[in-house]
């Protein structure tokens, strides 16, 4: 014991949810999927939620008649599966990379624990709940009165991250046209030739990759009768 009687007590580290986020300790693993890899299937047991360090998801959707529908494109930094907080026992989509990914699994347990005993979390995670939400609004006006030009050109920057903090990536990973189509909600033939009309006027480029530009803006900023847009 030191002098004076005193005990030594050591700091404790704060909460950073970024560092709880980055590595792998109780209730959590870091798993990598490939490209067209599934994650969790439609149906299977909600027991976790997941996090994307690197990578795109796709949310899919089958209805008992087999038809199947892009419900969502997810980005670095985002949540998914988070309806088992929710009580939800069984998934309501099926997820899968649409590009190799590295992906944090929190187990139901420890994702209530952190978001009731972690406040700096609770924001982490609130904040993403509301911009999805404002997301998935976007997303059913952009169905309801955008032409599919529009909304084709919304998911390339949505993809490129255009809109969200840090720098675009302007190089988007190769999404197939017929993957595109069903996110446009349109046929491939139309994807293929919007795809060709934005590369006429210099709103995207093919060089290894999609780059998607910036000008692409105008697009989805223009007035449906601009002589821009095609309509449906």
């Amino acid at each position: 014991m030191p002098k004076g009687g005193s005990l030594l007590r050591t700091k404790r580290t704060p909460f950073d949810p970024q560092s709880f986020l980055a590595k792998v300790g109780t209730g959590r693993t870091l798993t990598a999927y490939r490209k067209n890899q599934p994650i969790f299937a439609q149906g299977e047991p909600a027991d976790s939620l997941f996090y994307i360090q690197k990578g795109k998801v796709k949310l899919t959707v089958v209805s008992r008649h087999g038809k199947e529908a892009i419900v969502a494109v997810l980005a670095p930094a985002d949540f998914f599966g988070e309806g088992c907080l929710a009580g939800q026992p069984r998934r309501m989509a099926t997820a899968s990379a649409l590009v190799d990914c590295s992906i944090v699994r929190i187990t139901k347990p420890m994702a209530i624990k952190v978001i009731r005993d972690q406040p700096k979390f609770s924001e982490l995670f609130l904040t993403y709940l509301l911009s999805r939400n404002i997301r998935i609004e976007e997303d059913l006006v952009d169905r309801l009165f955008n032409s599919s030009e529009k909304r084709l050109a919304r998911i390339l920057l949505l993809l490129a991250n255009f809109g969200k903090e840090g720098r675009p990536e302007q190089v988007i990973p190769k999404v197939s046209q017929e993957t595109l189509a069903e996110m446009v909600g349109t046929t491939r033939a139309r994807v293929n030739f919007f795809m060709n009309k934005f590369r006429k006027l210099g709103f995207v480029s093919y060089d290894g990759g999609m780059e998607v530009h910036s000008s692409l803006l105008d697009v989805v900023l223009h007035d449906s009768d601009s002589p821009t847009i095609q309509q449906k």
